[in-house]
């Protein structure tokens, strides 16, 4: 019998839900709709710098959250999480963590724009590297499959005067987890980007847009949903009507380019090794 979790994504039964999730960015928007939107039955570890808004959450999870407070654009912030993701067993990551600041480049101070690669690229990259391994380590002892997102934007698609810093991050963010998928192809781990487009969250207000809406932002929870449906059926997921019609083909054709890389190169390697 083959194991499930190594069946091509088309023959597999629905994933079954995590055990244990970590939420990076927890504390608001699409990291705390993704804690109301997971099942019960998945235990949370919970990661933000509010303080406030952590023991608000671990009361309203009583008995199934873990509470971190950390600063992920901190070498110590990172540690500080890693070490409670392998302390629970987690088999789900969602690296939501994100920040960005508006203006053009060179009106925005430089220390905000380091901060910003630091959240959005450094502490997903460094996490994904550090809590992964376990995860399949456990999945392929246990036959199960691990999980990973990583919420990316459109705004991945596109260069963006204003917000180049915060593009480019969510740009690098998009093309790494595309790549990462491809090689974990044959792997017990389901790796998933989600592009959504505009949503009701404050990150506007933090990045300097404040008093403006967004026209058509989706809530928080929708993007929540359809990331987590998306999880284990593709590769990449871009949410909302008006992104999906603009980049869901380009999404699908650089997944499907991923893809045909590494078989490319396994046959090339197979050559080499004969």
């Amino acid at each position: 019998m083959v194991n499930s979790s190594l069946k091509p994504t088309f023959l597999r039964d629905a994933r079954a839900p995590a055990r244990c999730a970590l939420i990076t960015g927890a504390t608001g928007g699409i990291g705390e709709a993704f804690a109301r939107t997971l099942p019960p039955e998945t235990s949370l570890v919970l990661t933000g710098r509010d303080a406030a808004k952590l023991d608000a959450m671990g009361e309203t999870f009583l008995g199934r959250a873990t509470t971190v407070v950390a600063d992920l654009a901190t070498a110590e912030g990172i540690e500080t999480v890693a070490q409670a993701a392998e302390a629970a067993g987690c088999d789900l990551l969602i690296n939501n963590a994100g920040i960005g600041k508006s203006g053009n480049f060179l009106d925005v101070p430089l220390a905000d724009q380091v901060a910003t690669v630091r959240v959005d690229v450094e502490a997903f990259l460094a996490l994904t590297h550090r809590i992964v391994p376990g995860m399949l380590a456990r999945a392929e002892r246990d036959g199960t499959r691990a999980g990973l997102i990583n919420v990316a934007s459109s705004l991945a698609f596109l260069p963006v005067p204003t917000l180049a810093t915060y593009a480019a991050a969510k740009a690098f963010m998009l093309s790494f987890t595309e790549s990462f998928a491809a090689e974990m192809g044959d792997r017990a781990i389901d790796v998933l980007v989600a592009c959504p487009g505009a949503t009701r969250t404050a990150f506007a207000d933090r990045a300097g847009y404040r008093g403006r809406t967004m026209p058509g932002a989706m809530s928080p929870d929708k993007v929540a949903a359809a990331t987590l449906a998306a999880l284990g059926r593709q590769s990449t997921v871009v949410i909302g009507p008006a992104s999906a019609a603009a980049f869901a083909p380009v999404a699908l054709a650089r997944s499907a380019f991923g893809k045909a890389f590494v078989r490319a190169n396994r046959v090339l390697e197979r050559i080499r090794d004969d």
